[in-house]
């Protein structure tokens, strides 16, 4: 099995809904297995700023897919969730990106492990050294505008919420 970490977000309709209903479709995929999941936090949009405010998590998952194969799978989360990609950084129902895929180094025209602006993110970061301390790039960029929106202490308390 092959360990993966995917950051999750979303700042249209209800972002929480959202977010676990793409978090249950990685659960329900018969060659994904749910690990863990870090707390809801909520964050100020980067990019393209005039936007509602962002729903992240990072979830951490064992898949016996490729890294081609899970960015598929991701693909079709967003596309079941309606996500429409109109303009860059802009409002989206839910985004799936793979931080990282094992300790490999991936980098191809559709797919690049780590991910490549990772480190600029402190709503990829913040959330991924809550359940990943030892993996979380390093120094971790200001965490101004990331705030804690619901403590999560496990998946099953994830999927209660």
């Amino acid at each position: 099995m092959n360990r993966a970490y995917l950051s999750l977000g979303s700042n249209m309709g209800d972002r929480l809904e959202l977010l676990k209903k793409a978090v249950h479709m990685l659960y329900e995929h018969e060659a994904i297995q749910l690990e863990d999941v870090s707390s809801v936090y909520e964050t100020e949009p980067v990019g393209l700023t005039d936007q509602p405010a962002f729903l992240n998590i990072v979830v951490e998952i064992s898949t016996s897919l490729t890294p081609v194969g899970l960015l598929q799978e991701c693909q079709q989360i967003e596309e079941n969730l309606d996500r429409v990609r109109v303009v860059r950084w802009g409002p989206r129902t839910i985004d799936l990106d793979i931080l990282f895929y094992n300790h490999e180094n991936i980098e191809t025209e559709t797919l690049t492990v780590p991910h490549p602006r990772m480190h600029e993110r402190a709503f990829v970061l913040v959330p991924l050294a809550e359940i990943a301390p030892g993996i979380a790039p390093v120094p971790v960029v200001g965490t101004e505008g990331v705030q804690i929106w619901k403590t999560v202490d496990s998946v099953e308390d994830f999927f209660n919420m």
